[in-house]
C-alpha cells in the first residue's frame, strides 16, 4: 500500500466508523502523517480464522474496536443465514467477559444480531466463555460468540466463534465467515436493533445454569471421600461463583479464594500477564495455599476456560503441576470412573505422548488432533458418530481440558471440580497426587515436556517467525543437543493423507529416538512455539524429582537447538 492509498484507506475508515472516541484516534494519527501506526492499523486488518478475532483494543481494521465487531458480526449473521438450516427461528447466543469494553462490543454483537434478524439470547452480565458455550448446545442455537481474549495481556480483547454442535468453528468455516465479513460495507450503516426494547432479545435462562452444572455432575466419577481445603484464584476473571457452587453441590465447602484477585477486573492489577502458566501469575493463591495449609490449589485464567492446579511438596509449599501432568492424571481418573463401552480420549499434537499409554491401559481409544479445541472436538464429535465412541476426556497442554461432553471445548470449571474429586479419593485411600503420579510414571515411563516461547511482536515479527519455518524447506536437523532425528512429518503439506483433524497447519513435527521436537506459530500470540517430550526410564530405586530434573534439563537444552536451527535465537 502506498502511502497515499494508505491515507485514503484511513479517510475511509474513519468515515465508517461509528464511534467517535476510535475516529478520534486515527484522525490524530492522520493529521500527524504517523505512517508507521497507520500501517500497523489501518494497512492491513485482523484475519478472521478457527479462532474468530483477536488483538489490542485500538482503532482501525487491524485492531478490536466497535467497527470491526460490528462488520464482522454482520458477516457472521449473513453466513448463518445463508448455510444453517432454521438459523432465523434457532438464532444466536452471547456472552462477553468482564475485560475493557467487552460490554460494550458484546452489546454491539447483540444489536447488529437482532438487525439481521436473528433471535438473541444473551448473557447481560460477564460470564466464564463454557458457560455460554454450554448455552448454545442447551438451547440449540445457530451459533454462539462470546467476547473475550481469555488470558492475553490486558490491552488486547478478542471474539470468539461457536458453530455446528456448539463447538469452536473449524476449516472451511472460517473461510466463508471471512468472505461474508468482506462483503460488508462501513459498519456505521449496518443495520442493528435496540437491545433493551428488541422482541428479539432476551436474557438466557437461568434454568440453563441449572441444567450445565446438572450435566457437569453427572459426568464426573463420584468418589467418596473427606473434604478438601482449597485455595482457588480466577486471577481477575469471572468464574469465582461458577466454581464455588460446583464444589459445594459437589461437597467441598472449606474453599478459599484468594482476595487480591477475588473481584473481575480488566486491569488484571497483581499480574504482569493473567495467564497462570506465566511465572509468578500464581504467587498469590500459592502464598494463600501455604497460609492455610491447603490439599489442592486451584486456578483459572480471566475467562474460565483454562485449570492450573497446584499440589501439596511435602516441605509446607505447593508445586505447580504442569499442563500435561493435569491432562494425563485426569484421563486417568476419569477412564478408572468411566462406564463407557469405547471410551475416547482426545488430546493436540504438542501435548505429552504419555497419553497413548495411559488410555491404552484403559482400553481406551486415544486420538491425535491439531493444536485447539476446535480440533479436538472435530475428532470428538466424528469418532463418536462414526466409530461409537464416547467422549470421555480432551485436553491441551496449554492448560485446556473437557469433561465428557458437557462443555465441547475447555472448561476449567468443570476440570477443576474433577481434580477435586481424583484428589478427594485418593486422600480417602491415605494417598496423594504425587503419589499417584509417581505411579504412573513407573507404569509408563517418566515423560518430561518443555516448551520454549519466542516473542516476535509487530509485522516484523510475523515475518521473521516465516522466515524461521521456511527453514524446514531446506534442512532438517540430525541431532538436536545430542538427540537423534529419526524422522519428521511437515503438517505444512500431506493434509489428505490424514484425518480432516490433522489438515494442513504451519507446524513441523521432528521424532526423536526418546521423544519428539515440534515448532508452530502460535494462532492466537504473536509467538513461535517449541515443544519438546521426552521419555526416560525409571529405575526402581531412582528419586523421581533428581531424575525428572535431569531429564528436563535435556529437554530444554534441545529446545534451544531447534530455536538455533530456524535462527529465533
Amino acid at each position: 500500500m502506498t502511502p497515499d492509498e494508505l491515507l485514503a484507506a484511513t479517510r475511509a475508515w474513519i468515515d465508517g466508523d461509528p464511534d467517535p472516541a476510535t475516529r478520534e484516534e486515527l484522525q490524530a494519527l492522520l493529521d500527524a502523517r504517523d505512517l508507521d501506526a497507520l500501517t500497523e492499523q489501518v494497512g492491513s486488518a485482523l484475519a478472521f480464522g478457527t479462532a474468530g478475532l483477536r488483538g489490542e483494543v485500538a482503532a482501525g481494521p487491524n485492531r478490536m474496536n466497535r467497527a470491526v465487531v460490528i462488520r464482522t458480526t454482520r458477516g457472521l449473521a449473513e453466513h448463518l443465514l445463508a448455510t444453517v438450516p432454521g438459523a432465523s427461528a434457532r438464532g444466536v447466543v452471547v456472552g462477553f467477559d468482564a475485560r475493557h469494553d467487552s460490554e460494550r462490543f458484546a452489546r454491539d454483537v447483540v444489536a447488529i444480531f437482532g438487525g439481521a434478524g436473528l433471535p438473541v439470547r444473551w448473557f447481560p452480565m460477564p460470564q466464564p466463555t463454557p458457560l455460554v458455550a454450554y448455552a448454545q448446545k442447551a438451547l440449540d442455537a445457530a451459533a454462539a460468540v462470546v467476547v473475550t481474549a481469555s488470558h492475553n495481556p490486558r490491552r488486547d480483547n478478542g471474539y470468539k466463534v461457536y458453530g455446528d454442535g456448539a463447538a469452536q468453528i473449524a476449516p472451511p468455516v472460517d473461510l466463508a465467515i471471512a468472505a461474508a465479513i468482506d462483503q460488508v460495507g462501513p459498519a456505521i450503516e449496518v443495520p442493528r436493533v435496540d437491545p433493551v426494547t428488541s422482541d428479539l432479545v432476551a436474557p438466557v435462562p437461568g434454568e440453563v445454569i441449572d441444567r450445565y452444572f446438572a450435566e457437569l455432575d453427572a459426568a464426573r466419577p463420584h468418589v467418596d471421600g473427606p473434604d478438601l481445603t482449597i485455595a482457588y484464584t480466577p486471577l481477575h476473571g469471572v468464574a469465582t461463583p461458577h466454581v464455588l457452587r460446583a464444589l459445594a453441590e459437589a461437597g467441598y465447602h472449606d474453599v478459599h479464594v484468594e482476595p487480591s484477585q477475588a473481584e473481575p477486573d480488566g486491569d488484571f492489577p497483581t499480574v504482569a500477564f493473567p495467564n497462570p502458566e506465566e511465572p509468578g501469575a500464581m504467587d498469590a493463591v500459592l502464598a494463600l495455599a501455604g497460609r492455610i495449609g491447603a490439599d489442592l490449589v486451584l486456578a483459572n485464567d480471566p475467562d474460565g476456560d483454562r485449570l492450573a492446579v497446584a499440589i501439596p511438596d511435602g516441605a509446607g509449599g505447593h508445586r505447580p503441576l504442569t499442563g500435561n501432568q493435569i491432562g494425563v492424571l485426569l484421563a486417568d481418573h476419569l477412564l478408572r470412573g468411566s462406564t463407557a463401552n469405547r471410551p475416547l480420549i482426545v488430546s493436540s499434537i504438542v501435548s505429552t505422548p504419555m497419553v497413548h499409554s495411559v488410555a491404552a491401559a484403559h482400553g481406551a481409544r486415544s486420538e491425535v488432533t491439531l493444536t485447539g479445541f476446535k480440533w479436538i472436538w472435530a475428532a470428538a464429535r466424528h469418532l463418536e458418530r462414526s466409530d461409537q465412541r464416547t467422549a470421555v476426556y480432551g485436553f491441551e497442554e496449554a492448560l485446556g481440558s473437557s469433561v465428557g461432553s458437557v462443555v465441547r471445548d475447555k472448561d476449567g470449571i468443570g476440570a477443576g471440580l474433577a481434580f477435586a474429586d481424583l484428589t478427594r479419593g485418593l486422600v480417602a485411600e491415605g494417598r496423594t497426587v504425587a503419589d499417584r503420579w509417581a505411579e504412573l510414571c513407573a507404569s509408563h515411563g517418566l515423560w518430561v515436556s518443555h516448551q520454549l516461547g519466542i516473542t516476535r511482536p509487530g509485522a516484523a515479527g510475523a515475518r521473521e517467525i516465516a522466515t524461521a519455518m521456511a527453514t524446514f524447506d531446506r534442512s532438517v536437523p540430525d541431532h538436536l543437543a545430542g538427540h537423534a532425528v529419526v524422522g519428521s512429518t511437515d503438517f505444512r503439506t500431506g493434509a489428505d493423507q490424514r484425518p480432516p483433524w490433522l489438515a494442513v497447519q504451519d507446524l513441523v513435527a521432528l521424532e526423536l529416538a526418546d521423544g519428539r521436537a515440534m515448532i508452530r506459530p502460535s494462532g492466537t500470540e504473536p509467538k513461535c512455539k517449541i515443544y519438546i517430550d521426552l521419555r526416560g526410564e525409571l529405575a526402581p530405586d531412582e528419586d523421581l524429582d533428581e531424575r525428572t530434573a535431569a531429564l528436563q534439563l535435556e529437554a530444554t537444552e534441545v529446545a534451544d537447538a531447534l530455536a538455533a536451527h530456524v535462527g529465533l535465537t
